[in-house]
């Protein structure tokens, strides 16, 4: 039986929803692993000032755009002033969570107005 376009597409948006959410799942890794080896910030997650700290000087590229974005939910937290393991890894969820969908519904319309135009 010869499979329709639709068939694989479905395949491999299956593949991608089970990696995002796999990902999604990991993603308190990044506040639990800082602390278990007392790395301090997040891995990736410097500042200029504490990369001059690790490496002896800030690269021309992260001084120049480091205060160009500003994350909407910034620290992965939402507010308040509880700073335990539990909550901290449940707003890196959240934030996962919300990345993740912002990340497909973009990627769904971009698909959307590729196929569109190409007919």
């Amino acid at each position: 039986m010869p499979l329709t376009g639709e068939e694989p597409m479905n395949k491999l948006l299956k593949r991608i929803i089970i990696t995002l959410v796999a990902l999604v799942l990991l993603t308190p890794v990044g506040i639990l692993l800082p602390i278990f080896v007392d790395a301090g910030d997040a891995w990736g997650e410097w500042s200029a000032r504490t990369v001059a700290k690790l490496i002896g000087y800030v690269p021309q590229g992260l001084a120049k755009y480091e205060g160009i974005w500003k994350a909407p939910l910034a620290g992965y937290t939402t507010g308040g002033h509880d700073t335990s393991i539990v909550r901290q890894s449940f707003q890196y969820l959240i934030s996962g969570v919300i990345g993740a969908a912002l990340a497909l519904i973009v990627a769904y319309i971009v698909s959307k107005m590729i196929i569109r135009n190409g007919k």
